[in-house]
């Protein structure tokens, strides 16, 4: 569902602030495929601190239990594939059982995922990946919206992710897919200034997450 500043209003009535949820939306469409990613990863692994958590009811999340099994089963190098897959809207049997899922589902989806990379049952992100600045400014300011606007723009940001047959005429598609790195040394855990989440660094056999282009801290 598209959001603009008049529906945001609606939403958070009496507020200014509900400007910043359209705003923050549209800064996110514009990332690359990589940044979009790599953005939702850090802000589900700041759930719960600085970032409202956004889990639905267990009824709900029965429909993306099946699809969540299966890729904790997977290998880490195919769990990474996976999320890619995802986020590049590949045809795959994963991205249209995705597609099917209603907004809160996918938000459920993306948030257990966050618990399970941030336990090590996921594959987790490179180590010293660094977001882009523009995906850190967006991180900050969705650090700094209300609980419900956060919510808002989280599910925005995994809406359309997944492979939709029916709405292919309507939706972006990737121009510059993100893989998963076929070096199995670079496995390791990842910090970054001002996320406060604690990595597991004791987990020494998984491997990073999908993306292109790693900036290492030196």
């Amino acid at each position: 569902m598209p959001f603009t500043i008049d529906s945001a209003r609606n939403i958070f009535p009496n507020t200014l602030a509900a400007d910043a949820v359209p705003a923050t939306i549209a800064r996110f469409n514009q990332l690359n495929a990589e940044d979009q990613l790599a953005l939702i990863w850090f802000a589900y692994l700041e759930m719960g601190k600085t970032i409202t958590v956004a889990a639905p009811g267990a009824a709900s999340m029965v429909f993306a239990e099946n699809t969540l099994n299966e890729i904790r089963k997977m290998s880490p190098l195919a769990q990474s594939q996976a999320m890619c897959d995802l986020a590049n809207r590949a045809d795959t049997p994963i991205s249209r059982a995705y597609a099917a899922w209603s907004p809160n589902i996918k938000l459920g989806f993306w948030y257990q995922l966050g618990q399970w990379m941030e336990d090590g049952s996921v594959a987790p992100i490179p180590k010293g990946y660094q977001l882009s600045a523009n995906a850190k400014a967006i991180l900050e300011a969705i650090k700094q919206l209300e609980s419900g606007q956060q919510i808002t723009v989280l599910r925005n940001a995994v809406v359309d992710m997944g492979f939709d047959a029916n709405k292919l005429g309507g939706v972006a598609r990737v121009s510059e897919p993100v893989v998963p790195p076929q070096e199995m040394s670079q496995r390791s855990r990842v910090t970054i200034e001002g996320v406060t989440n604690p990595t597991i660094y004791s987990q020494h056999n998984l491997i990073p997450v999908c993306l292109n282009h790693l900036t290492y801290v030196l």
